[in-house]
């Protein structure tokens, strides 16, 4: 999403994600120039976010397995809303999400001949389930190519 963002002449940013795979944007078209990283924006990553929201397209934001209450959650999105901006939250609870997706890795293919543990993945099968206001529910597999 943040390829496709920026490819598009948009902005980025990515908060708490200190693993966050750039490289991988790039092969799929992210302009580097275009993103902002914070890897660690210390205690209170919503708030770097909400502040972040003033000149991004989109904000994708790590909350490192913390809640974020229902009051906090609406305020931080009537702000994105204001601004223009799309969040997108990772790793935690936002209460009063719009929508949810969760997935899980359930299997993958590796390419060539190799044996156990070592080869090039070609392929990952997701488990995955969406629900919310905006959509209905579903879930389902689906392979996802590399």
């Amino acid at each position: 999403m943040v390829a496709a963002v920026t490819a598009e002449g948009g902005h980025a940013a990515i908060v708490g994600h200190p693993e966050a795979g750039l490289l991988a944007a790039v092969e799929m078209g992210a302009d580097l120039s275009r993103i902002a990283v914070v890897p660690d924006p210390g205690s209170d990553p919503v708030e770097v976010a909400a502040v972040l929201m003033d000149g991004m397209d989109m904000v994708v934001l790590g909350l490192g397995g913390r809640s974020v209450p229902a009051t906090r959650a609406r305020a931080v999105v009537a702000r994105a809303r204001q601004k223009g901006c799309t969040l997108l939250v990772t790793d935690g609870d936002w209460q009063g999400a719009s929508a949810r997706l969760d997935a899980r890795v359930c299997g993958y293919e590796i390419t060539g001949r190799a044996r156990p543990g070592f080869g090039r993945i070609a392929k990952v099968q997701l488990a995955y389930s969406v629900s919310g206001r905006v959509v209905s529910g579903r879930a389902g597999l689906t392979p996802v190519a590399q």
